[in-house]
């Protein structure tokens, strides 16, 4: 069914339907909940890429908060991701701890 190098991370890009809706909220909201949604759009925009680059920069979010550096640590950041993503391959984690170094 699947490869061991698939990698099983699905990057939802649901984004336009999110804007949308805050753009929505933030005309009819108060002016206590216009920093909020100001604030929500601002993240939002920010969640620019293309896929691979999501996955490194979610990768790299998921190391950083364990506490493991994914340059000097690879055997530890991969059984990290393997951890954090069931069925995932080690062919498949090396492949992302490759994405997230060439990103760094």
């Amino acid at each position: 069914m699947f490869s061991s190098r698939e990698t099983h991370l699905v990057v939802l890009r649901e984004l336009d339907v999110v804007r949308t809706a805050l753009r929505e909220a933030l005309t009819a909201a108060t002016t206590e909940e216009r920093p909020g949604l100001e604030r929500a759009l601002s993240v939002l925009d920010g969640l620019g890429g293309n896929e691979q680059q999501l996955k490194a920069k979610w990768v790299g979010g998921l190391l950083e908060q364990a506490g493991i550096d994914p340059r000097t640590e690879e055997v530890v950041a991969i059984r990290e991701l393997r951890r954090a993503v069931p069925g995932l391959g080690l062919a498949a984690a090396v492949d992302l701890l490759k994405q997230v170094n060439a990103a760094a």
